[in-house]
């Protein structure tokens, strides 16, 4: 093929992963199979766990018996070399800027994986693409990347005792907001006796939203898709006031942050947030003391019982008779939120 045949073939293969995504749709498919697209799901869009639906490698409550949580998507592979292996091209997702590379499998049980952050609409997005074969050598720390630009390859590195067989070859895909820049310091302090292999960018200082319904939604409302209605449109697991008038989050997404004329007159003395079923703060709204009640650092104002039992893996909190309770990994997560 002559240099203007493979300019063609490689405008051709560019119009096909981006296919006709507007300007207000800022997410990309992290690989060209477009069946994660199709709403009803399906065995050619994800791969399950060993012996399990293709539901089990879905984002949210879908292992154990529901007592698990999944973090992402795992996206089947389309292309494999003569021995089997993934071959296929893991790209962007959006503009941003690589900021976390992990080379070392060993170290995770996302084996080799990337995250890189974006700006959109105000905030401060990161997507994180695991279990890859090799990494593009510009894909360094602070490197910038562009929309639909190769990053890695798919693979199945991982550090878990069960390998990831031929069969089951994806790539777990991620899109997250970060809990505080100041992880580190956090996990020095409260669990000094656990190694932190991460730095910032640990799992348990990424709180994820659904990429499958963020991409469904996306597609669906075309031009009028916004990630922050999105965001705070989330399925409400409860309400919990922190009486701290600053904090890491409330500074980072200010997007999310909702008008209290109350507060703006007599000024803040804490905030509610509104948190999912796994703890991402999706609203977040500033409290003035004449509207706090409770004297405790936190306090749950509300919380909702079906959404619990349909999501039981978040391990937030428990009802115990007619009052709702914290339970540690929620005060865990409110811990660093306000660290």
């Amino acid at each position: 093929m002559n240099r203007n045949g493979v300019l063609f073939a490689a405008l051709l293969a560019s119009a096909a992963f981006l296919g006709n995504v507007g300007a207000a749709q800022p997410f990309q498919l992290p690989t060209a199979n477009r069946a994660v697209l199709d709403s009803a799901g399906g065995e050619k869009a994800f791969t399950g766990t060993t012996g399990h639906p293709w539901i089990s490698g879905t984002f949210g409550c879908v292992r154990s018996g529901g007592g698990k949580f999944h973090e992402g998507l795992d996206i089947r592979c389309l292309q494999r070399d003569r021995r089997g292996e993934p071959t296929d091209a893991i790209r962007s997702t959006a503009d941003g800027t690589v900021a976390y590379v992990n080379a070392r499998s060993a170290l995770s049980n996302y084996g080799n994986y990337v995250v890189i952050r974006h700006r959109i609409e105000g905030l401060e997005i990161y997507s994180l693409y695991a279990h890859l074969s090799s990494i593009q050598p510009e894909i360094k720390p602070g490197h910038t990347v562009k929309s639909g630009e190769q990053i890695a390859i798919m693979g199945r590195t991982s550090n878990t005792r069960e390998v990831i067989s031929r069969e089951r070859a994806h790539v777990h895909f991620e899109i997250n907001l970060v809990v505080s820049d100041r992880y580190n310091a956090w996990h020095a302090k409260t669990m000094p006796e656990s190694r932190n292999d991460h730095g910032n960018f640990n799992g348990r200082n990424l709180l994820g939203i659904d990429p499958w319904k963020l991409l469904l939604d996306q597609q669906r409302l075309g031009t009028n898709f916004s990630l922050v209605r999105h965001l705070q449109t989330q399925p409400e697991l409860c309400r919990v006031l922190i009486r701290a008038s600053d904090f890491p989050w409330v500074r980072r997404y200010r997007a999310l942050r909702e008008r209290n004329p109350v507060a703006e007159r007599e000024g803040i003395a804490g905030y509610e947030l509104v948190l999912t079923f796994n703890g991402l703060p999706c609203r977040v709204i500033p409290r003035a003391a004449s509207q706090i009640q409770s004297q405790a650092k936190y306090s749950i104002v509300s919380a909702r019982s079906e959404e619990l039992s349909d999501h039981p893996c978040g391990h937030l909190l428990f009802k115990r008779g007619q009052v709702w309770t914290l339970l540690p990994a929620g005060e865990r997560l409110l811990d660093l939120l306000t660290f």
